[in-house]
């Protein structure tokens, strides 16, 4: 069976492009691996998320498990409170060409990642127009392409945010967790979801052993990626993951590539669903 592998690469927040994507670039590189890259925009809100740490006690779970104080640094945890937002993608011209300039896919995951996760389902419909506006203006000012895929923060969706992407030609989106690609009914928009675990859902201990067992009948899949974690602290253990991967005969493919060769008369059309995945802090689209 052909042995198909993408990387979705989440940049969240502006010390995961500062400093997580120039490492991630760095072992990407030297591996001969390229992936696709789905950036934030604009501000980084990170610190409200002390509100979730009082109000969702999984959240909190989820933090000590992936050492978010090592993953994410002093700074980011007061992002958007005590500290002004600074812009993620927008602030980085320079490291946005490199990325591209070494291959990589680039698409659109976030204006504001936090207001997003933390609060679609209480958002008007106006507001996420904005918010995808924002959006998707700046990331055709940074690299002077419209933007072809979606990738949603956190994997949260609704049937609104459904309706509205149809109005921006999308050719894929990356917004669910699931087995295999599918059409959205409603857009009808082909999407391409992340089938293996995270590493901050895991943990770093059986991650990469988990990974390995998924992946060794072969097939198409997608590994989703965070810029903080495998960029950051984690990041010698995602090398030596990719390194084993490589070793059993995975093609890396950028999702872009994936999406190119799918038959679309040949995909299920599917209604998504929001599910508690095991160590999610919230519901994923699945």
């Amino acid at each position: 069976m052909k042995r198909t592998l993408g990387l979705k690469i989440d940049v969240d927040t502006y010390d995961g492009m500062k400093k997580g994507v120039p490492r991630l670039l760095d072992s990407l590189s030297e591996l001969a691996i390229t992936g696709t890259f789905y950036l934030s925009m604009g501000p980084d809100a990170s610190g409200l998320a002390v509100l979730q740490l009082l109000k969702n006690p999984r959240f909190l779970k989820k933090m000590l498990r992936s050492n978010a104080p090592r993953l994410y640094g002093f700074k980011t945890a007061l992002y958007g409170t005590l500290l002004p937002s600074p812009m993620i993608a927008l602030s980085f011209p320079e490291l946005v060409r490199r990325i591209m300039a070494e291959g990589h896919e680039v698409q659109f995951h976030a204006w504001d990642h936090r207001r997003w996760q933390d609060g679609l389902p209480r958002r008007s419909e106006a507001w996420i127009r904005d918010w995808f506006d924002k959006g998707m203006t700046a990331f055709r000012n940074l690299t002077g392409q419209n933007a072809s895929s979606f990738g949603a923060p956190a994997w949260l969706i609704d049937d609104r945010v459904l309706k509205i992407v149809g109005d921006y030609g999308f050719n894929y989106l990356s917004c669910t967790r699931a087995r295999e690609p599918f059409l959205h009914a409603g857009p009808m928009i082909p999407e391409i979801p992340s089938d293996l675990p995270c590493f901050e859902e895991l943990g770093v201990k059986t991650t990469g052993e988990n990974i390995l067992s998924l992946l060794a009948d072969g097939g198409l899949h997608v590994l989703p990626v965070h810029a903080e974690v495998e960029g950051g602290i984690w990041n010698t253990h995602f090398m030596q993951l990719m390194a084993e991967i490589k070793k059993m005969s995975y093609t890396f493919s950028r999702l872009h590539e994936i999406n190119d060769s799918l038959k679309r008369d040949e995909l299920d059309i599917r209604k998504y669903r929001m599910v508690l995945l095991p160590g999610r802090s919230v519901p994923c689209a699945v």
